[in-house]
């Protein structure tokens, strides 16, 4: 098949990434400024640059990704883009009016040296920003890091616009991570279950998975405001979901603002999404209303009837370091094993999470932080799994091995749905496990010979 050629046999590869298992930061960035009520993300480097970023962005949500670009050709690349940039931010503000743009750079542009925070002095001083208007960015070069990091450094320079406020406005600010616009929708469903008041940011629910109403709007009616972003700094306490995409903007709220944060891990599964709900209640010094409760004991429902197809079943997982964590230990509190786990992000504290929370299992876990997919395919040809979660270029090895696949995380290039319907917090967690447990029952009716094939499982 497509990948029959992987080698059973492994290698030790330093200076080869085959079948990466992440993608460049921009990427991050310019997701993460779509959450941004109004505004237009802007890729300082080439056109060929932010092309590329849109056209990933749009094949995943299905949307199409509006973004700018310095547009360097061989003068900026030799002598910096400062021009480039003063005279673009004129063009957008003029021609599409946005309330902020949010610039990201590009290998390009942070390999010549550019300094952000001195053009934008520049252009201010020219007078090229209208009142009222805002512009940030933030470096992301793609030689570093990963899509991951390009969403934190945002989120950071997000953080960085608040101000320090001498009265609490009595708000929780949520950092969500790099998850779904449905999963953002959700959690501010579960805070308002709660009766408490969040700024969430940043907050792509209605910006990437908006109805086609026929009416066309460069700019939808949704995403964070930049003035409740610049107010975060007056909130009782910020809850950060995930280290590697949240927890910089909050510590650095912290360190400005006098907000103090709490570090979550993404609410994904049953265990994860209880700590969440619990660190809301807390900081809001309310109670966990009835229909909340009544969630989690649906999803509780749900894992002991489902239990018998889950036990045991081993599982090679490829994704993003915070959604990897939450649902590593997901699967292990329902006796499934996950085996084989790969993320392309740096980090070697993502191999120790794993290990610890891997710990009780019988069998070994292969783990790696900065890895690719073709080990992850490698290691499945060594130990056989039953089941990959991941994203859609796992269906090669899918296919390849004759394997069940769930798809979960970034990209998702050829299905519908994530976009749509959540899969953080209980319900979430009730999607998650209806596909899981879809994807290993329809592989149990397929192979099942005739006296097996039951009507009733």
């Amino acid at each position: 098949m497509l990948l029959r050629h992987t080698p059973k046999e492994i290698a030790d590869r330093k200076a080869l990434m085959i079948n990466p298992a992440k993608t460049c930061q921009p990427i991050g960035a310019m997701y993460a400024s779509l959450g941004i009520k109004g505004c237009l993300p802007h890729s300082h480097g080439s056109q060929g640059c932010c092309a590329y970023h849109r056209s990933t962005l749009t094949r995943h949500y299905k949307e199409p990704i509006s973004a700018a670009t310095s547009s360097f050709t061989e003068g900026a690349s030799v002598f910096g883009g400062q021009a480039n940039l003063i005279q673009a931010i004129n063009n957008i503000f003029t021609v599409y009016e946005p309330e902020v743009i949010a610039v990201h750079t590009t290998c390009l542009s942070e390999t010549i040296g550019d300094d952000l925070p001195q053009i934008f002095h520049k252009a201010n001083k020219e007078k090229k920003i209208p009142e009222g208007k805002t512009v940030f960015g933030a470096p992301t070069p793609s030689y570093v890091g990963s899509h991951v990091t390009g969403f934190s450094n945002m989120v950071k320079a997000m953080a960085a616009l608040a101000e320090p406020q001498e009265k609490k406005n009595g708000k929780i600010n949520i950092i969500p991570g790099w998850v779904e616009p449905s999963d953002m929708a959700e959690l501010k469903r579960l805070a308002d279950l709660i009766g408490i008041d969040i700024t969430m940011f940043p907050d792509t629910s209605g910006v990437l998975n908006g109805a086609l109403t026929g009416e066309y709007s460069m700019f939808p009616d949704a995403g964070t405001p930049i003035e409740d972003i610049k107010a975060s700094g007056g909130a009782i306490g910020t809850l950060a979901l995930g280290e590697w995409c949240s927890a910089d903007g909050a510590r650095l709220l912290d360190t400005k603002c006098k907000v103090p944060c709490s570090v979550l891990d993404m609410p994904f599964g049953l265990n994860a999404t209880d700590r969440f709900i619990d660190a809301l209640r807390t900081l809001a010094g309310t109670t966990v209303p009835d229909e909340v409760a009544s969630e989690r004991g649906r999803l509780v429902d749900f894992i002991s009837d489902m239990h018998q197809w889950l036990y045991g079943k081993k599982v090679a997982l490829v994704g993003d370091p915070d959604q990897l964590i939450a649902m590593t230990e997901f699967l292990v509190s329902i006796d499934m094993c996950p085996v084989h786990i790969v993320t392309g992000t740096p980090g070697k504290k993502f191999e120790k999470r794993i290990k610890e929370l891997t710990a009780g299992m019988d069998c070994e876990v292969n783990v790696k932080a900065k890895g690719d997919m073709f080990l992850l395919h490698q290691w499945i040809k060594n130990d056989p799994v039953d089941l990959i979660i991941g994203n859609t270029y796992c269906k090669y090895i899918a296919r390849d091995e004759d394997l069940p696949f769930v798809r979960w995380g970034f990209p998702i290039l050829d299905r519908q749905g994530h976009q749509h319907f959540p899969t953080v917090g209980y319900m979430g967690g009730l999607r998650l496990l209806e596909k899981i447990t879809d994807a290993l029952l329809d592989r149990k009716d397929r192979d099942d010979t005739p006296s097996k094939f039951e009507l009733v499982l």
